[in-house]
């Protein structure tokens, strides 16, 4: 018996697709709405051989509010969740402009509808971003959201100030932000993962590229942060893991068992990993070289961020559980199974 159904914007992406797989798991229904921008169709069917669902699609921009209002017409859906927003940091450096337009567009297209349509719970793709460059680490929900080193960082502080306000202001809306920190890894089933357009602007893609031969090698960006070993920091959490959380979220609102009208909650593990750290356990796991050389560091990127997740297991009743090096093996078979390596 379906729980209700949810509204999954960018839902063709990396992260929304093993969102709908884990949603549908869980009993809920799903709707799918991507531009296909950043995304292929072919992810939806991925999504549909895993469930054994025909998960309706249905390729809409969600900076067009027209088109958008359309699937409020047309879907009886009771949650939306949002994850329609351009990602790359590299990229909002260079050109901030498409990430303001599209990020903050979007997701205030959302809310308006939501609004109208009298449906109250909106759960936004948050990320660690908003922290900046922390002054204490680990990071927790009331640590001070720092000046973003990043246009897009700055799309993901905007967003959570239009949510809390929206829902302070409008009687009965409800949002959760889950700040979440580097996604990695694939579905175990190998028929979902990670699929860029171009040159990766994430880690895990561009490893597995480069395992693959498709890369000639991997430029690590700076070797000179004050870390153990030199290089960058971060919290890199199974996608199946960041889904199960959504979906604790989603049945946080809709059940009505929400403190405020307006939540936050880390999404890591809360261990830090390295960049360097992170490339010798994709080696191991997977017994392949990936060929690497440092770089100079990179606009936009902190030296160090991870998470304190103590909240997320308190309120959400949820916890990261797979290990990185089962992890680093699913990116990996997604990989061959891309490049017909199996």
């Amino acid at each position: 018996m379906k729980k209700g159904s949810v509204l999954v914007f960018g839902g063709a992406g990396y992260i929304g697709t093993h969102t709908v797989v884990e949603l549908v798991g869980a009993g809920y229904g799903a709707v799918i709405a991507d531009s296909l921008s950043n995304s292929e169709a072919s992810a939806v069917e991925g999504v549909r051989r895993i469930t054994g669902v025909d998960v309706p699609f249905e390729q809409v921009d969600a900076c067009d509010e027209k088109a958008l209002r359309g699937l409020f017409e047309r879907y009886p859906f009771d949650a939306a969740i949002h994850f329609a927003a351009f990602k790359a940091v590299g990229e909002s450096v260079d050109d901030p402009l498409k990430y303001y337009r599209n990020n903050l567009t979007s997701f205030m297209n959302l809310c308006s509808l939501m609004r109208e349509f009298g449906r109250p719970d909106i759960l936004f793709s948050s990320s660690a971003t908003v922290y900046g460059e922390a002054d204490v680490l680990p990071v927790t929900e009331r640590s001070p959201r720092m000046p973003a080193t990043s246009p897009y960082g700055k799309t993901k502080q905007v967003a959570e100030d239009i949510l809390h306000d929206c829902c302070a202001a409008y009687a009965g809306m409800r949002g959760i932000a889950l700040r979440y920190f580097n996604p990695i890894g694939a579905h175990p089933s190998a028929l979902i993962g990670e699929l860029p357009r171009g040159v990766p602007q994430n880690l895990v893609p561009y490893i597995t590229q480069t395992a693959a031969g498709v890369r000639p090698c991997l430029s690590i960006f700076g070797n000179d942060y004050d870390t153990p070993d030199g290089t960058c920091l971060r919290d890199y959490i199974d996608v199946v893991d960041l889904a199960r959380a959504h979906v604790a979220a989603v049945e946080r609102m809709v059940q009505g068992r929400m403190k405020s009208s307006y939540e936050v909650f880390n999404i890591g593990t809360g261990r830090p990993v390295s960049v360097l750290e992170l490339v010798e356990g994709f080696e191991k796991a997977n017994s392949v070289e990936v060929p690497h050389k440092f770089a100079p560091r990179r606009a936009g990127d902190v030296p160090a961020v991870w998470a304190d997740t103590e909240l997320a297991a308190k309120e959400l009743g949820w916890q990261a559980e797979r290990p990185l090096e089962e992890t680093l093996r699913t990116a990996w078979a997604w990989e061959k199974h891309l490049r017909g390596m199996e």
